[in-house]
């Protein structure tokens, strides 16, 4: 990794689509299988769907980290709808906003594309030209909830702060295999993925970081050397067009090593994060909303999978969120 520079700049990376855009609808029936969008671990409707989630996650960090340097919104030959929601409500300027398409990250390695596969997106977020050494790396369901401070991602050292918790791995991996036994097919889990990254460190850890829904905080030269050393393990994990139970988290193997190495610092998420996994139930979104309006300490915002709320959540959810942001 490159040495530690104290006034460095940080970056923010949005992954998104517009999954109901018919172009991009037609492009994910070409190249995968009909049963597959049933399945919602792999390619169910809900992990493409967008309705403005991401101009509250770009919202939040012009409100909440005003020292960002720049944000990258990765996306597929898309343009989100942007710019006249930052000029109405940040009418003053807002942090500077480039889109890059999956074709630039994946330079030399096209025959991965398309790709419908958020892990494999991940896995090269990395190669963005002129991206900061220091990034941090959001889905668009992902939101800041109040000011904060560089420091609350990386050390004065630079060191990436994950906001996790430890957990022995043979525990984490046999309750994994409980569960197979009662499944019909082999699932693409959260936790799978970051078992699957402990066979890719070059020194296999007994634990693994079990992060959350936060925005992660991540390291450009930690990836610019460990894949130009392991080059088929980058392609392995970008071969899947949808995603794989082969697959492992990058952002895992980065903190796992890190970890190992005394060069990141864990933080327990279950305080700092406000989540919904939203559905079709207004008594669970408002008490929901009620919990989030009594801790207003919390750090981070997931709103996950808005689309399968109701008309009338929905328009709450984003009242709350307007409000919070001062967006009215």
């Amino acid at each position: 990794m490159k040495k530690h520079n104290t006034d460095y700049k940080v970056d923010a990376v949005i992954t998104w689509v517009d999954g109901e855009d018919p172009t991009h609808i037609a492009k994910r029936k070409k190249y995968g299988a009909s049963e597959i969008f049933q399945a919602e671990d792999i390619a169910g409707a809900t992990r493409y769907n967008s309705l403005g989630e991401i101009c509250y996650c770009v919202a939040s960090i012009n409100r909440f980290l005003p020292w960002i340097n720049k944000i990258y919104i990765v996306t597929d030959n898309q343009q989100p709808d942007l710019f006249p929601f930052l000029e109405k409500h940040f009418p003053q300027g807002f942090i500077d906003i480039e889109v890059i398409d999956h074709k630039v990250i994946f330079d030399g390695f096209s025959e991965y594309l398309p790709t419908f596969n958020s892990i494999s997106i991940e896995s090269m977020t990395w190669r963005i030209p002129n991206l900061s050494e220091h990034y941090i790396e959001f889905n668009d369901d992902l939101m800041i909830n109040r000011p904060l401070e560089k420091s609350d991602f990386f050390t004065d050292e630079g060191i990436p702060v994950c906001y996790a918790v430890k957990r022995n791995a043979s525990v984490v991996n046999f309750t994994r295999k409980v569960k197979k036994l009662f499944s019909s097919r082999e699932k693409v889990s959260y936790k799978q993925t970051m078992l699957n990254a402990i066979s890719r460190m070059e020194s296999p850890s007994n634990n693994i970081l079990k992060v959350h829904h936060t925005p992660k905080a991540l390291i450009k030269s930690f990836f610019e050397e460990y894949f130009s050393k392991h080059e088929d393990v980058l392609r392995e994990n970008i071969s899947h067009r949808f995603r794989n139970p082969l697959q492992f988290n990058p952002q895992q193997l980065l903190y796992l090593t890190l970890y190992q190495q005394g060069k990141c610092t864990i933080k327990d998420y279950s305080k700092e994060l406000l989540y919904i996994q939203c559905r079709p139930d207004d008594k669970y979104v408002n008490s929901k909303l009620e919990y989030f309006k009594s801790h207003s300490d919390a750090k981070f915002i997931c709103i996950n999978s808005l689309d399968k709320s109701t008309k009338y959540s929905k328009e709450q959810i984003i009242a709350w969120l307007e409000n919070l942001m001062e967006l009215k």
